[in-house]
């Protein structure tokens, strides 16, 4: 169950419409998740800074279970996250940060307990 959240400076007009869709279906093709598993955020106009620059930027934070725990596993990730970023949000990589927040099922609540019992 992948949470992705999407922080910008970029005001909302800019960031182009529907990109929590395509984001959510990108997150499931790159972390081979169920797409209905997928949960997207996406928060425009933050006061931000990356790099020490106000310039626009993004970070993208993800969390999951069992997919985004190794170093070997978040590089893949990354590239192909960045490669979706670069296009749909019009910055260089130098501008994107990707945080990634690997899960315990013990960690996420769903339907009155936590996913180990589901």
């Amino acid at each position: 169950m992948p949470f992705v959240e999407l922080d910008t400076n970029l005001s909302a007009g800019l960031v182009p419409t529907g990109l929590e869709k395509r984001l959510c279906e990108a997150t499931a093709d790159i972390l081979s998740k169920p797409e209905d598993r997928v949960n997207v955020t996406v928060r425009p106009g933050l006061a931000m800074a990356v790099n020490g620059s106000t310039e626009p930027c993004a970070q993208l934070l993800i969390s999951s279970i069992g997919v985004v725990g190794t170093a070997e596993d978040n590089r893949g990730h990354s590239a192909r996250f960045f490669e979706f970023l670069t296009k749909e949000l019009n910055l260089g990589q130098d501008r994107i940060i990707i945080r990634f927040f690997p899960m315990e099922p013990w960690q996420i609540g769903k339907k009155g307990t936590v996913m180990t019992f589901l």
